[in-house]
């Protein structure tokens, strides 16, 4: 486990932007998702928004630390 945490660490330190990034994705997936398939339960809970700000947020709380 601390070998993994050491590489992700290495990994996402040369690329700062990357979780703002899929977060801000995941919002967009969310959007269209809700045109696109309305009835949908993923959809009407607005469960890949609520993730895309969580990762957003720890993504750029991460970058800042790195």
């Amino acid at each position: 486990m601390s070998k993994f945490l050491d590489r992700l660490s290495e990994f996402l330190a040369h690329r700062k932007g990357l979780l703002p990034l899929v977060g801000i994705a995941l919002i967009l997936l969310n959007l269209i998702l809700q045109f696109v398939i309305p009835e949908n339960i993923v959809a009407a809970s607005n469960l890949f928004f609520h993730i895309g700000v969580i990762v957003a947020i720890f993504g750029l709380m991460l970058a800042w630390a790195l």
